[in-house]
């Protein structure tokens, strides 16, 4: 009998580790490391830098970087690009760094040479008590989670999904 409740017991200590993820988890499963990451530090660092949001419009709304530009991640497209300039400082970003990488890769094929991805994205920036603002450029500390799948890695502030 004894025996029988071994395998039940390493079970359920194994199982709470099983379903635990994290951004860094995440991006070792997702990304190829393609673009290189800047850290939510680093980049509070930066001067004369463009930051790009790649989420999607809605997500943009809800909050995001200070002065940060929506270029969207589904109708993203390089010929309507505003910046012209392809020596130009350029940090993209989304919740945790996935999307934005397939982007910062686009401008990168266009002969962008300074993207960098924003390593955990907005839900980094948040976790480390930087600021966000709304649409009506004021702070918030809501953030828009894209599913509820990716909503789970959102640690601090409020979770939106609509």
């Amino acid at each position: 009998m004894k025996y029988f409740l071994l395998p039940i017991l390493a079970f359920l200590l194994v199982t709470p580790t099983i379903g635990q993820r994290t951004i860094e988890d995440t991006l070792e499963k997702f990304n190829k490391k393609s673009v290189p990451y800047i850290s939510v530090d680093a980049l509070q660092l930066e001067e004369d830098i463009i930051i790009l949001d790649t989420r999607e419009k809605e997500e943009f709304n809800v909050s995001h970087l200070k002065n940060a530009i929506w270029v969207g991640y589904k109708n993203f497209e390089i010929d309507a690009f505003p910046i012209q300039d392809k020596n130009q400082k350029i940090v993209v970003y989304c919740s945790i760094g996935v999307r934005s990488e397939t982007i910062g890769e686009k401008l990168a094929a266009e002969g962008y040479t300074h993207v960098q991805n924003l390593y955990g994205g907005i839900f980094r920036w948040v976790a480390q008590d930087y600021p966000v603002y709304d649409n009506a450029n004021q702070q918030t500390n809501k953030v828009h989670i894209f599913s509820k799948y990716w909503g789970k890695l959102l640690t601090k502030g409020k979770k939106v999904l609509h």
